[in-house]
């Protein structure tokens, strides 16, 4: 762990990606595993062309996608905090990757003022995984707060949005907290987005999923595949083998 200038701000390993970097600040969230399975989970191949990966935080997922990609591949993230948006800008900047990937500060909801309908061959995103009204009880740090809650985006603006800026049976792929799966499925299937991969995440052997992975595709034909489930931790803690391999440090 590295230090730079502000002292609140460290530049850790991106796991075990190519030697990648990344530049965190601990008074924020910094890049979470769902930030690292989503990526595993998305399909990319040779006619992967645009990703644009919405709620990007601090750029983990870009990151990780450029690993993915070859070099005529274009990722942008959109980032509507500053503060977390500058922390993208010094990641992608510290791993030389400017020419790869795009950091957009703004809202989600005003990118179809950026980007003409079907522009995207793949639309990631690890967005805020809770409700937000009046009594909701939120962090006193607004920036966390911000990031968990949906104050300023919704689970219905995101599937919205990419329902627009997505190309014909391209793929949206989204990490929630499990108890939203149906809300995903239905908003995903009002906006002609047909659910085609679904995977639950398991803390360990014997316990509830808490998160889910599912992958739509825009105008798709209906055919779900539920896909194995993933489990996070072996009983002792330690990861399981299947992470440590996502990780980059697995047999």
């Amino acid at each position: 762990m590295q230090k730079i200038q502000n002292e609140e701000k460290v530049i850790n390993d991106l796991v075990y990606f190519n030697k990648l970097k990344i530049v965190q600040n601990k008074n924020y969230f910094n890049f979470s595993l769902d930030s690292v399975l989503l990526p595993d989970f998305a399909i990319v191949n040779e006619n992967t062309k645009n990703i644009l990966d919405l709620c990007t935080g601090n750029a983990p997922i870009p990151l990780i996608l450029s690993t993915k990609t070859n070099k005529n591949t274009n990722i942008t993230g959109v980032e509507l905090q500053k503060e977390i948006y500058d922390l993208a800008i010094e990641s992608v900047k510290i791993n030389n990757l400017e020419d790869k990937i795009r950091i957009l500060n703004m809202d989600v909801k005003e990118l179809t003022k950026v980007y003409e309908t079907d522009t995207f061959d793949l639309i990631t995103c690890n967005p805020p995984y809770f409700k937000y009204n009046k009594e909701s009880i939120t962090n006193e740090n607004e920036i966390k707060a911000t990031a968990r809650h949906e104050k300023y985006i919704t689970l219905e603006d995101i599937i919205k949005i990419s329902r627009k800026l997505l190309k014909n049976n391209a793929s949206l792929c989204i990490i929630h907290r499990t108890e939203r799966l149906l809300d995903i499925i239905e908003l995903m299937r009002e906006n002609n987005i047909e659910p085609k991969r679904i995977r639950l995440i398991y803390p360990k052997m014997n316990s509830e999923s808490n998160l889910v992975l599912i992958d739509g595709h825009k105008n798709g034909k209906s055919s779900l595949k539920i896909l194995p489930p993933l489990y996070i931790h072996n009983e002792d803690g330690t990861y399981t083998e299947e992470v440590l391999k996502i990780f980059g440090k697995g047999k």
